[in-house]
């Protein structure tokens, strides 16, 4: 690809410059030149000179300045001639080059194509057009964990976690702000959401233990198809929002089990509010003082068993009953009838959504 990118530059150019002009690789071999006699031609000099080795060396009559620089330079513009017109046109040319290379190297870079689908950033009509393009595999499962950081570093968690996925032709490592990098993993077929997790979970183990900072991960759901990833990506996003406002000390949050929390978050503000004045028709939920909140709590997770909630409580039964009589008469809600208990445990988490300012609609 370069090659030909090259070649077709050098032609732009030939007119423009009074000599001949081309391209070598960290070989020495001619790849592109205005002159296509000269094309797979092997400069031994460029070698034993060390043009790779500097930005701009004169050897063999001709100037070459190194581009396309990462770890080390892999190209070089040649121009005949060691004199300053050489030096400068081989300079502008070796700037020009390494323009075009970026910019190819970014429209056909994999990792940037799949950052743009998950961002919505590029036209459904076009995601298939350009996966056909990078020969992406469109059939393949996969799933996208974001990992959010909760605490500033100077360690490099984009690096970290590509070292951890370093097979960059199935899964891809996408920094999408300061905070949040997006994993896409390609996983098999109806994979387990406990498979999921677990994988999440060895990250986060890892980032804590090897370099002493937490993050708290988001899944989306298991999807196929190149254009479906943004719907798992907003899925992560939806788990690490609708986790902090509703379960703060999980660190993994799927978004296959958020269960009602998920529904309520979606829910228009102005709606929670007027559930919630209909459920405390009695008095507001304000009310209920810490004591109250922490019994109801652990009532629900003992499942609504007195004997074993006063036990867990370290209080006689007769105590918790009298408690619950006396949120019945605040509320007008028995907390022992079951459909009462729901209703009771969506309002506590409607109310908790709403102090969570979520945006107004």
């Amino acid at each position: 690809m370069p090659n030909r990118l090259f070649q077709g530059i050098i032609n732009q150019m030939r007119d423009a410059v009074d000599r001949t002009i081309g391209v070598v690789d960290e070989t020495g071999t001619v790849i592109a030149c205005s002159d296509l006699g000269v094309i797979g031609e092997v400069r031994k000099g460029v070698i034993s000179a060390g043009v790779f080795n500097s930005s701009q060396t004169c050897v063999d009559d001709s100037t070459y300045t190194t581009f396309d620089v990462l770890i080390r330079p892999e190209y070089a513009v040649f121009v005949d001639g060691t004199d300053e017109a050489s030096r400068r046109y081989s300079q502008l040319i070796a700037v020009a080059l390494d323009q075009i290379k970026q910019n190819n190297d970014e429209k056909f870079d994999r990792s940037n194509f799949v950052k743009n689908v998950i961002l919505d950033n590029i036209l459904p009509g076009d995601i298939y057009i350009k996966s056909r393009e990078l020969h992406f595999n469109n059939d393949a499962s996969r799933v996208v964990f974001l990992i959010r950081t909760t605490q500033e570093t100077d360690i490099s968690v984009f690096d970290i976690i590509q070292n951890f996925f370093p097979d960059k032709t199935k899964d891809f490592v996408i920094n999408i702000n300061e905070s949040d990098i997006a994993l896409v993993k390609e996983v098999r077929p109806n994979v387990d959401s406990k498979d999921l997790e677990k994988l999440a979970r060895s990250i986060n183990d890892t980032l804590l233990s090897e370099f002493y900072f937490s993050a708290v991960i988001g899944i989306g759901t298991c999807v196929t198809g190149i254009k479906e990833l943004a719907h798992s990506f907003k899925e992560a996003q939806v788990a690490l929002e609708v986790g902090k406002v509703f379960d703060t000390e999980r660190t993994i949050i799927s978004y296959e089990n958020l269960g009602i929390a998920r529904l309520i978050y979606q829910l228009p503000t102005t709606l929670c509010d007027m559930f919630l004045k209909e459920v405390f028709k009695r008095g507001s939920i304000e009310s209920l003082d810490q004591e109250t909140l922490f019994t109801i709590q652990k009532f629900f997770e003992n499942n609504l068993n007195v004997s074993e909630t006063s036990r867990k409580l370290f209080v006689h039964r007769n105590t918790l009953v009298y408690r619950l009589e006396k949120i019945k008469k605040l509320t007008g809600l028995d907390l022992r009838e079951f459909d009462d208990a729901i209703v009771f445990k969506v309002a506590l988490m409607v109310n908790k959504y709403l102090a969570s300012s979520p945006v107004k609609y």
